[in-house]
């Protein structure tokens, strides 16, 4: 590949080192592809580009003259990388992709942030999401439509849908985007890529709460492995952060022989999973069973009470924000999106504590399902990708949250999860598969992934799009 912007992380970090190429050409590498690529995905906040790619300039010039002096940050100094737009930065107003929200202007760098800038990353810009993250698709009032690079007529997923569709589009080989209920995965299965949700509290955030968590869209296991000896950092704003751990991320002489791989067919809840969605999942079993690993069949335990109630507990939190909105404001919100917070509206205290309790349950189910095995792999989602313009994937009916029926189980546990392509649809649509580990395994599913990756075979190998 002669463009850097296509390159993974090592081979941009070898030719800094070599001084073949600088980081301010790998920027303006990057900065071509995004001219040709945004007009038709529209990945990025158009409002942040300016201001982004002044910083960006600044911040590629100071790898540079770092990288002259022989003295690097890390792996990351120099990489093009991009944050979701939920993610803080000092200075720039967040509305999280709602055309009604009021702007937050934040005065610190959120965590994730922080760490990409201190291990020299350079920062290209913000990535779009649909209004509050509640739909998995890159359906926004505020930002359009964001598009699949593979197929502009379809739907990149969500809510981390323009770190997705810049991953595609390679903006760079590191995305950050946040997941709390499959936001990172979705895109990941929908798109091709490497889609890692970390162990709830592995990468901190400035504002936790239950299940969300940050983490990378790459195109390969090595790139989100070494994304994550930066973004993994402690930050004392997060009250629920893991202890810091002195992880290795290599991957290198990864191996599944001798594991126990639970393949997990039947989310028990919500969409039934497509028979091709299924069939690529088994064919991935397969392949785990070839390398030595024991793959056994888990029974669903997930319910569509758990599912309904998760459900319910989402409404009435963005209900709250709608409430506090102006009505002139409110009316701005998209309508799906409107339409379903206010199915929470009549919610009692009670009716919330007992949803409250039923995600704790789901939390127990699926750490006593899953406990004796190494590894699940499932489907990421039970369908293929759908057509852009729907918010969710059966369009504008109101189904709940019947499409996570296999990511928000591992949500809720804390488990760390990654979805990872393992093949296609006879019309070239991309189907992952959904690699899950033991609590706090993060380093472990990302092995298990790299291996995926190299026994998968060249038929289930993206060859992504230009």
């Amino acid at each position: 590949m002669t463009d850097p912007a296509r390159w993974d992380v090592a081979t941009l970090t070898a030719a800094f080192r070599a001084h073949t190429l600088s980081p301010v050409e790998a920027l303006a590498a990057v900065r071509a592809r995004i001219d040709r690529w945004e007009p038709v995905i529209n990945a990025l906040v158009a409002a942040d580009r300016p201001a982004a790619e002044s910083d960006a300039a600044t911040a590629a010039a100071q790898s540079e003259a770092r990288w002259r002096r022989g003295e690097p940050l890390g792996p990351l100094d120099g990489i093009p990388v991009t944050v979701k737009e939920n993610l803080a930065r000092a200075g720039v107003p967040m509305r999280a992709g709602c055309a009604g929200a009021t702007p937050v202007v934040p005065t610190r760098d959120a965590p994730a942030v922080e760490r990409l800038r201190e291990a020299g990353a350079v920062i290209v810009g913000a990535t779009t999401m649909p209004d509050w993250g509640m739909l998995s698709s890159g359906v926004s009032s505020l930002h359009g439509i964001t598009r699949s690079p593979w197929d502009p007529a379809l739907t990149t997923g969500g809510s981390s849908a323009g770190a997705g569709a810049a991953a595609v589009a390679a903006y760079g080989p590191i995305h950050v985007g946040t997941d709390i209920g499959g936001s990172i995965r979705l895109p990941g299965t929908w798109l091709g890529l490497v889609a890692h949700k970390p162990s709830f509290g592995r990468v901190p955030l400035d504002a936790p709460y239950l299940g969300r968590v940050a983490g990378p869209l790459t195109r390969t296991a090595a790139d989100a492995a070494i994304a994550m000896t930066a973004l993994a950092r402690p930050d004392e704003r997060d009250w629920s952060a893991l202890p810091p751990a002195s992880l290795d991320w290599s991957l290198d002489g990864a191996a599944v022989r001798g594991l126990r791989v639970g393949l997990w067919l039947d989310a028990g809840a919500g969409m039934p999973c497509h028979l091709a969605v299924r069939a690529v999942t088994e064919a991935a079993g397969r392949v785990f069973e070839n390398g030595g690993a024991q793959v056994d069949v888990v029974q669903p335990w997930l319910t569509p009470q758990l599912l309904s109630d998760i459900d319910l507990f989402w409404r009435v939190r963005s209900f709250a924000d709608l409430e506090a909105m102006t009505a002139e404001n409110r009316s701005l919100v998209l309508p799906f999106v409107r339409r379903w917070a206010e199915g929470g509206a009549r919610a009692s205290g009670v009716d919330v504590l007992r949803a409250y309790q039923s995600v704790m349950a789901m939390r127990a189910a699926t750490v006593a399902a899953t406990a004796a095995y190494d590894f699940i792999v499932s489907p990421v989602a039970p369908v293929a990708a759908f057509p852009a313009e729907w918010p969710m994937p059966w369009g504008e009916a109101d189904e709940g949250m019947a499409h996570i029926g296999f990511t928000v189980p591992f949500s809720m546990s804390g488990q760390p999860a990654c979805s990872v392509n393992a093949g296609f649809l006879p019309d070239g649509r991309t189907v992952g598969v959904q690699v899950a580990g033991r609590r706090f395994d993060d380093v472990g599913v990302l092995r298990a992934v790299a291996w995926f990756e190299a026994a998968r075979g060249a038929g289930a190998e993206p060859g992504w799009p230009e």
